[in-house]
Order: C-alpha cells, then structure tokens, then sequence
C-alpha cells in the first residue's frame, strides 16, 4: 500500500499543529508549509519537529507562503504528496477590516493558487485536497446553518473565504479533482491564537488572578457562535478526505452561547460568579459577592458589521462521515483556562 504523504499549508497555526500530530500517530509522512521569520514560529509543533539529521524523521517543514506562486508550485512538485490540507488564512475577523487586501490575496486567491499547481503539475488524479471553509460566510444567515443554506458574509474575511469555498467546488467539477471543503465553525482550544475572543478571555483571567491586569476587555457580549473543540474538528478533516468521493460538509456542534455565556462559565471555574449592570459601552461584569468589576466594554473590539448568531447543523457529516462532537462546551473551556493557569 502506497505510503500516504500529507501537505499541510498552516501548520504552525492551532489547526495545522493538532491535524500533523494527529497524522502522524495514522502514520503519515508530514510535511507543513511555513513562512519565513526572523523569530522562530514553530512552538506548536516542537514537541513533534525532529532536526533531519535525526534518524527516519517524519515531519518536514518548507518555507513557502499562499501569497507566492512559484513558491507553492516548487513544494508540490518536490513532495508529491497524496493529500493536501489547505489550513492556512489570515484568520482574524476584525484584523480582515483592517488589512483587506491582503485577506483576499491569501484567503481567496491563495487557495486559488495551490488548485492551479495541482492543475499545472497534473497531479488532479493522485492529489485528494481539502479547504477549509468558515462558518463566517453565512454572514448575516439566520440558524441553523448547513451545506444549503444562503451565504452572505459580512466581512472581508468571510468574502474572501466564500471565494476559496467556491473556487474548490469550481475545480472540483470542471477538472474532476477530489477537492472538498469542510465548512468549520468556531473551534478552540488550548493552542488557540491569543488574540482571539476565547482565549483571551480565559488568558484575561489567568492574568488577572496572577495580578498581571486587572479587567478583561471585550466587544459584543451578545453575538452567539457555534463553538467546539478543535481536536475533534481535526478528525473530520481527515475523514472528509477518506470519503469516497469529494463533497462539503458542515461541522459544527449544532448548540451555540453567547460571548456573555462564556465569559460566565469561565469565571465560574475559577469560583468567579459574574453579574451584570450597566448597558452598551457602560456595561460591566462584577462579582457580586465582592463587589469587584472584572470585565468592561471597549468599542474598539465591536466589527463595522456584527454578525449575530451562527449555530450549524452537521447531520450530513454524522450521517455520512459517520462523525460528532465528543468534547463538550465546558470540558473545552476547562482545557483551555487550565493551560493558561498552568502557564
């Protein structure tokens, strides 16, 4: 049986670091892209990098980036591999307002960029591709969201997303190459990026019972997402992949809370309960019991476009792929909150 060799764009990100471990233990060779830095970038998957010189490694890293052609086109060609998990994006919703162009030319056209080498090579028929997808281009869809319903997103992160989502489909069907999406939505966990909304808040808290700040500031309490771990999110991604035949697939938890959800539960696992008074920007959470305020709104952190409510429905992927959710809501916050303490 032919040796399965995986490509992961994104590997030093949340995703890409769980995804090559999880490979690795099904006996992948993995080989990750990375872009060049002057500082090492690599603290998620260290405790898997062997150097080279090490005996049969495993794991290999390339410097290339989705803003680069010549660079994705030299990889491909040089590992050959026979599954490519295209994970990396510029990610960050808010930062996408702020920086537009450059979340189009990697989130859009990068993707655009990596199906046109696997064209070009003529690798369409030894080459199964995965893209991932966000639940960011629902946009302003009322829930539940699934593989039908109407996207429209609401962020030039989201649009530039909606682009690659539809670009895979597009290659899918005019050059029959096995290229799925998996439309994800929010997944955490300990690896999370800090400046996204959940772990910075369970960071603000660790920092605050170290002393280190003494409020958490957040934006919209009242936006509810879909949230999972990204452990198991990681195991549909490759099951999209052993499917039999390409396709898209919603995963997701099919519950949703609210940031103000999460802030509570937070807090109460470290015997914080939180109350509320005050209204918009005036808004604070306190401890009743002390009657110290822990958490204030700054206006800084609200979108130009709010996006409401996402909540999916992964009946497709449960009955198809044969997959769900095992980490609860709690459990992942606990995850998270306990590395932050730890650290």
């Amino acid at each position: 049986m032919k040796k399965k060799i995986a490509l992961i764009t994104g590997i030093t990100g949340q995703d890409g670091s769980i995804l090559a471990k999880f490979l690795l233990k099904k006996n992948y060779e993995v080989h990750g892209i990375k872009r060049r830095s002057s500082s090492f970038n690599t603290q998620r998957i260290d405790d898997i990098y062997n150097d080279l010189h090490e005996p049969n490694p495993k794991l290999f890293l390339h410097y290339g980036d989705l803003t680069d052609f010549s660079s994705i086109i030299n990889v491909i060609k040089k590992v050959k591999p026979t599954e490519i998990y295209n994970l990396a994006a510029q990610s960050h919703v808010q930062v996408s307002f702020e920086t537009p162009e450059y979340t189009a030319n990697a989130d859009a056209i990068g993707t655009l960029r990596i199906l046109e080498a696997i064209r070009i090579l003529n690798l369409k028929k030894s080459i199964k591709f995965y893209q991932a997808s966000t639940s960011e281009m629902y946009g302003t869809t009322p829930p539940p969201q699934d593989e039908n319903s109407p996207m429209k997103p609401a962020s030039p992160y989201g649009a530039a997303k909606l682009y690659a989502h539809w670009i895979t489909k597009n290659y899918r069907t005019s050059y029959k190459m096995f290229a799925s999406t998996g439309i994800l939505f929010n997944h955490e966990g300990p690896s999370r990026g800090e400046t996204f909304v959940s772990r910075k808040i369970t960071m603000g808290i660790a920092n605050i019972l170290k002393k280190k700040q003494k409020y958490l500031y957040l934006g919209n309490l009242d936006a509810f997402r879909d949230w999972g771990d990204a452990r198991d999110y990681v195991k549909a991604m490759w099951k999209i992949l052993q499917y039999k035949k390409p396709d898209d697939f919603v995963i997701a938890t099919g519950k949703s809370y609210s940031v103000r959800k999460f802030v509570e539960i937070s807090f109460s696992l470290v015997g914080i309960k939180i109350s509320w008074k005050g209204k918009g920007l005036k808004e604070i959470g306190y401890d009743k019991k002390t009657n110290r305020t822990y958490i204030r709104i700054d206006s800084k952190y609200f979108r130009p476009q709010e996006v409401d409510h996402l909540r999916g429905s992964f009946k497709k992927a449960k009955k198809t792929l044969d997959w769900k959710p095992q980490i609860k809501f709690e459990e992942m916050i606990k995850d998270m909150l306990d590395k932050d303490l730890k650290n």
